[in-house]
């Protein structure tokens, strides 16, 4: 959505291109006869999980002016020109949400357009499906979640499965959360045209995690759409549905699609 709407008022005021600050890069391969998008020489700042939608068209009208800096080379720069935010400290959250309370964001949003946050209270539950008391909603939970459980137990729990028909919410030893293997959706592709065929890449299914090796192959998912199959060399902790994953090649970025 970001990226449609700046190149639409870029045009509209006749500028031909955006640049933004995300750390990451772009070029354009003249053999391949697309546009690659690559992760930036400051890998601890790459931004490239969150960019993998963009289209041939976004890629082409969009410049990364820091990704080929250091965190320590940009804030020289903005010292040098004697800009405040130099030595601002990093932000680590959603910027936009005071105080990283997300709860109380979406609360506040819904109360403007003048709804409630839907009703999804329910059980917190063991594997087996044994309850373990009530919760006042799923939008409060997120796969691999260990506090605010509102649960005791003698061994640390953490949040397992969502189910957002029943409500339920499943919760059990760490080790469980673990997957060797996911399907996911809603693919788009930036180094290939298509996923014809299965192909080696490291997958990465969160910002702050390291890709790690993987298959991707086409697959149907259990709603009879195209999707990818994504099989770990080793399983990986809290696969989250509702995330998206991002395949690597090296340093330019394949592709990416949506955890089901």
């Amino acid at each position: 959505m970001k990226f449609d709407q700046l190149l639409r008022t870029a045009r509209q005021i006749g500028a031909d291109r955006i640049a933004t600050g995300h750390y990451a890069r772009n070029e354009y391969d003249p053999a391949r006869g697309r546009w690659i998008l690559k992760r930036p020489a400051d890998l601890a700042k790459d931004q490239t999980w969150f960019l993998f939608g963009l289209t041939q068209e976004q890629l082409a009208h969009t410049l990364f002016p820091l990704g080929h800096l250091t965190k320590p080379e940009v804030r020289e720069i903005a010292r040098e020109s004697h800009l405040a935010l130099a030595d601002k400290p990093d932000s680590q959250e959603i910027c936009f949400i005071p105080g990283g309370n997300y709860k109380q964001f979406i609360a506040n949003y819904l109360e403007e357009q003048g709804k409630s946050v839907p009703e999804s209270a329910g059980e917190l539950v063991t594997i087996s499906g044994a309850p373990l008391g009530r919760h006042e909603g799923i939008h409060n939970f997120t796969i691999g979640q260990r506090k605010g459980l509102g649960v005791t137990s003698p061994n640390p729990l953490y949040v397992l499965n969502i189910d957002s028909a029943s409500r339920k919410v499943t919760v059990g030893p760490e080790s469980e959360l673990n997957r060797p293997s996911f399907t996911c959706h809603r693919a788009n592709w930036i180094t290939i045209a298509s996923l014809d065929a299965p192909m080696r890449v490291q997958a990465r299914i969160r910002h702050s995690q390291s890709p790690a090796p993987a298959s991707i192959e086409p697959t149907i998912t259990p709603d009879g759409v195209e999707g990818v199959l994504v099989t770990f060399d080793e399983p990986q902790r809290a696969v989250t549905p509702g995330h998206s994953a991002v395949f690597y090649d090296g340093d330019e970025v394949v592709g990416g699609a949506w955890i089901i």
